[in-house]
C-alpha cells in the first residue's frame, strides 16, 4: 500500500494502472468549462451549459455532451463544430494547465514498476498536447482516447482497450478518476477504482 495525503493507495493484487487525464492527472477542468463557454457562446448559446451540469458531464466526450445538449435545450447545434471551437479554445488555454502533485507523484513512483495508461474521453490531439505540455507522456506505456473506440465514457471501452494494450486483465488493473461517468466506466470494466477528490484539496505527506 502507498499512502499519497489522504488517499491509501492500495496495490495488492494490481498489474495495471489506468489513469484519467483531466481532473485526475492535471488540474484541467476550469480551462475547459471556460473553453466551453467560448464554443456555445461563438454559436449562440451561452449561458446553457452551467457549471455544475459540466462537472457532471466530466469525462465524457465533447460530441456526446453537444447531443445531449441539443436534447436538454431544444437547441440544433452541430457537434462536429461545437467540439472543433471548444478544442481550440482549450488548447489556446493550455498554459493555464498543470499536474495534480499528488496523483503525478504518485505516477512516477510506479513508473517501470507496473504497466500504466490513460483512459480518456478526450481527443488525441488535445490529450497529446496536454501531457506534453506538462512533459507527462513519458510515464505511460498506452494513451487511450475517445478517438479510439466506438463508445465513450461511461461506457467502458477506452477503460478495456487500455487494459487490453497493457496484456493485463482488466480485474487486476487499478483505475485512478475523478467523474462519474469515468468511475461507473471503469466500474464496468470490471476495475478496482480510486476516486479523486474534487476538488483535491490534500497535500504529498
Amino acid at each position: 500500500m502507498a499512502s499519497v495525503g489522504s488517499i491509501e493507495w492500495e496495490l495488492d493484487g494490481i498489474e495495471g494502472i489506468v489513469f484519467d487525464c483531466d481532473g485526475t492527472l492535471v488540474n484541467s477542468m476550469p480551462a475547459h468549462f471556460a473553453a466551453w463557454c467560448e464554443a456555445l457562446a461563438f454559436y449562440g448559446a451561452a449561458n446553457v451549459f452551467q457549471e455544475d451540469v459540466f462537472y457532471a458531464m466530466g469525462g465524457r466526450p465533447t460530441k456526446d455532451i453537444v447531443v445531449q445538449l441539443n436534447g436538454d435545450y431544444g437547441l440544433k447545434l452541430n457537434p462536429e463544430a461545437v467540439a472543433m471551437k471548444k478544442r481550440e479554445a482549450f488548447l489556446a488555454r493550455l498554459p493555464q494547465v498543470d499536474e495534480i502533485v499528488e496523483v503525478v507523484e504518485f505516477a512516477r513512483r510506479c513508473r517501470g514498476r507496473i504497466p500504466m495508461a490513460i483512459a480518456t474521453g478526450g481527443t488525441r490531439l488535445v490529450i497529446e498536447k496536454t501531457l506534453q505540455a506538462l512533459e507527462l507522456s513519458d510515464l505511460f506505456d498506452e494513451v487511450v482516447t475517445a478517438d479510439d473506440v466506438a463508445v465513450g465514457k461511461p461506457a467502458p471501452d477506452v477503460f478495456l482497450k487500455a487494459a487490453e494494450l497493457l496484456g493485463v486483465d482488466p480485474t487486476k488493473c487499478l483505475a485512478v478518476e475523478d467523474a462519474p461517468a469515468g468511475i461507473m466506466a471503469a466500474q464496468q470494466a470490471g476495475m478496482k477504482v480510486q476516486a479523486i477528490p474534487a476538488p483535491l484539496d490534500f497535500s504529498l505527506s
